[in-house]
């Protein structure tokens, strides 16, 4: 479960610089809000992970869910590369967090 925790801290990171510089950039607010939500729940998955309480790997699995739902349709329907990023972020998640959902 350990190797677990690193993927979180760098995906929240990750997430979170993100949505800060969206709005940075464009001012917009929707930018910072799903960054900094999806980036607080990787966080918040790779520090219950890290301390073996329950329900780390199940944020984290939350947190690529929430930023799949959001990023793949819009990568699809528009073909811009950000949403694209994020989309591979979001799936990276996935695979990870689904497996380690699934071994449980």
């Amino acid at each position: 479960m350990q190797a677990l925790e690193l993927p979180a801290y760098i995906l929240s990171a990750l997430t979170s610089i993100g949505g800060i510089t969206g709005y940075v950039r464009t001012g917009s607010v929707p930018s910072i809000t799903a960054g900094l939500t999806v980036g607080i729940l990787y966080g918040l998955g790779g520090f219950r992970i890290s301390r073996k309480q329950p329900y780390g790997v199940e944020l984290a699995l939350l947190a690529s869910v929430v930023l799949a739902g959001s990023s793949i349709p819009r990568a699809i329907r528009t073909g811009k590369p950000l949403p694209a990023g994020l989309g591979v972020l979001a799936a990276t998640g996935l695979v990870i967090y689904g497996r380690a959902f699934l071994a449980k």
